[in-house]
């Protein structure tokens, strides 16, 4: 079962539209179909913690990986309690084209989105 705002599982979801354009980049780096998406945090930002995301070919040791809408979603693990339930979204309006996150967790989050606190 997917996480969703209605159903968070202690996972990290993906949008149909955010998996899109992961598959969209995956294909441009020539990783094939052989990859997934590391979604982490790490501490900065305006609001303490910045959030991170790559494409990769393989998880680290350490990592959960679960999967949504067919990508593979990395985890790290020191990450894992930050992201539970957070839903991985892609934005192309007039705000500012590019991923998203909405995180449940996230107590206080900047202007960007791009940094929050819990």
């Amino acid at each position: 079962m997917p996480v969703t705002k209605e159903n968070p599982n202690l996972s990290v979801g993906v949008t149909d539209k955010a998996g899109d354009k992961i598959k969209f980049f995956a294909e441009k780096q020539g990783l094939g179909s052989a990859y997934g998406v590391k979604v982490g945090v790490k501490g900065g930002g305006c609001s303490g913690l910045l959030y991170t995301l790559s494409i990769e070919k393989d998880p680290d040791p350490d990592d959960k990986v679960v999967e949504d809408h067919g990508i593979r979603v990395f985890i790290p693990k020191k990450s894992y309690l930050f992201l539970a339930g957070t839903v991985l979204d892609f934005s192309d309006g007039l705000n500012g084209k590019g991923f998203t996150f909405e995180n449940p967790n996230a107590k206080k989050s900047c202007g960007c989105g791009n940094s929050f606190s819990v």
